[in-house]
């Protein structure tokens, strides 16, 4: 499953960043990271972006960036 298929108040860890290169260290540098849980605030209204909450902060993501991360519940 990935970050973007969560659910608003819905929490998940996340298992893997499905990209390489600087797509995938921008992600990290964010502090999204393997085995950090996150929770997916809320969706805009068109579904671009995604907010989640990460680490204690809030983050806004693509729909395309939260496609490439891949969570468990």
């Amino acid at each position: 499953m990935t970050l973007g298929e969560l659910r608003p108040g819905e929490k998940a860890k996340v298992v893997s960043i499905g990209t390489t290169g600087a797509m995938r260290q921008r992600i990290l540098d964010m502090g999204v990271t393997p085995n950090v849980e996150v929770q997916l605030i809320k969706i805009a209204p068109l579904g671009d972006p995604v907010e989640i909450t990460v680490r204690g902060y809030q983050l806004s993501l693509r729909k395309s960036e939260a496609a490439l991360i891949q969570v468990r519940k």
